[in-house]
């Protein structure tokens, strides 16, 4: 069998990735299982460094610990706005749904053991965070997964940390890297929701193409008109 692609699997590939979204609002619509099994079998086939493997996924059903989470989400977001100083921004933080903790029908919390392998992992000893980044690139298996499913996913970043690891009861050397809403969406928009609301533009990639040295513009580099 070929190891090449096709163009159309070439071109399906590039599709799933530029329409993927940070999904806020969703329908209670129920995820098969069988839909969520494939999900996260696309995240254990992630890179990770000394093939490591460091992720777990906690599928967090109960609806307490879900609301002590929203809680959790409602206090640190509270901490954010105050840090806003320009009135027109504060308010379009303000609307913005950030978050749909008690609404997703499946919340995942994705930990990176920092522990695993230990106390040797194959390339991971000049650059110790390659853990984390590994189990960020389960993260993104997880949504282009997701994506192809016709799911989408919100990530929960504003939380307080070590309380969501207390009450998930991580152990010591587990860290908490991803809080995932997992579930049908009411919609997928046509570009990112900071995007559409006017937060801020997608940059241009030929701005951030360097060559050899940082600042070095590759001047070769074309951008296409979506970049």
């Amino acid at each position: 069998m070929s190891d090449l692609f096709t163009a159309s699997e070439r071109d399906a590939v590039h599709r799933v990735i530029k329409a993927r979204r940070d999904i806020r609002h969703f329908s209670s619509r129920p995820v098969p299982e069988e839909a969520m099994h494939r999900i996260l079998e696309a995240a254990h086939h992630a890179p990770s460094v000394g093939f490591m493997q460091p992720w777990n996924f906690i599928m967090v059903t109960s609806r307490d610990i879900r609301r002590q989470i929203k809680d959790s989400f409602e206090r640190t977001n509270r901490q954010q706005l105050a840090q806003l100083t320009e009135k027109e921004r504060k308010e379009l933080y303000r609307s913005l749904k950030l978050e749909g903790i008690m609404e997703a029908p499946v919340n995942v919390a994705v930990t990176c053991d920092r522990r695993r392998d230990a106390p040797f992992v194959l390339g991971r000893g000049p650059m110790p965070e390659t853990d984390l980044y590994s189990t960020c690139l389960a993260i993104q298996n997880m949504w282009l997964a997701a994506r192809v499913e016709g799911i989408g996913i919100g990530w929960v970043s504003i939380l307080d940390k070590p309380f969501v690891e207390k009450l998930l009861q991580l152990p010591e050397g587990v860290e908490l890297v991803a809080y995932l809403c997992v579930g049908y969406p009411k919609r997928f928009g046509d570009k990112p929701m900071l995007e559409e609301l006017g937060w801020k533009k997608r940059l241009a990639l030929g701005d951030l193409v360097f060559e050899n040295a940082w600042g070095k513009r590759l001047s070769s580099f074309q951008t296409t008109e979506e970049d």
